[in-house]
């Protein structure tokens, strides 16, 4: 019997994919249950426009990370701190730091859990910083960091 999957179903199949499964299954456990439909044309043309939609916006969500990115890699963050002996800074530059000033100077929010700084900014410098947009969309953020 096919049906429609109104969910994620382990082994089987992923939410609004058409499945091949036994009459009993289908009859006794997964249209009771409500994880799946029975796949007549109406939920056939549903479940393919869900499918369409998705992989639409998730193309104009991938064209506007790759905006970001594109903004991002052109320009640079500077960051001022207090300066100790050795050009050593008091404190150091975190992620919160980083996801506050890209969301200040560029209008973008990212969460600090998706910047990866390699090692702890402690120094005067300039640093390489990784910022994932998107799944598979990831910037190279230029850091500078001076003292006061």
């Amino acid at each position: 019997m096919k049906v429609v999957l109104n969910q994620d179903v382990k082994g089987i199949g992923k939410k609004n994919q058409i499945v091949e499964v036994s009459e009993g299954y289908a009859r006794n456990f997964l249209i009771p249950k409500k994880i799946a439909s029975i796949a007549d044309n109406k939920a056939i043309s549903e479940a393919k426009n869900k499918v369409e939609s998705q992989i639409f916006k998730r193309k104009k969500e991938i064209e506007a990370a790759e905006g970001y990115k594109k903004i991002i890699e052109e320009s640079y963050i500077e960051f001022r701190h207090k300066v100790g002996e050795g050009s050593k800074l008091f404190g150091s530059v975190t992620e919160k730091d980083i996801a506050k000033s890209i969301k200040n100077k560029f209008n973008i929010c990212v969460d600090k859990k998706k910047i990866n700084i390699k090692e702890p900014i402690k120094n005067l410098g300039t640093y390489s910083v990784s910022v994932k947009l998107y799944e598979g969309v990831i910037a190279k953020l230029k850091i500078v960091v001076v003292g006061l």
